[in-house]
């Protein structure tokens, strides 16, 4: 889910891979991994998502409160 969500917000944003990673000090693998789901980020890195794209952890995290 989370790799969906960095995919949607880095294509808003028209961002390749390779400049999402280098922004946040990542290499283009991991945020590849992460938008196929192979692996998750850590919470250092979920927290400059957040930070990098303007949206709260939990939105990043798909938590809705109802």
């Amino acid at each position: 889910m989370i790799g969906e969500r960095i995919k949607e917000l880095r294509g808003e944003k028209g961002l390749t891979q390779q400049a999402l990673a280098r922004d946040i000090s990542v290499s283009q693998k991991a945020v590849d991994y992460w938008e196929r789901g192979i692996n998750e980020p850590k919470a250092s890195y979920i927290v400059k998502l957040a930070d990098y794209f303007d949206v709260s952890a939990d939105f990043l995290l798909c938590r809705h409160e109802f």
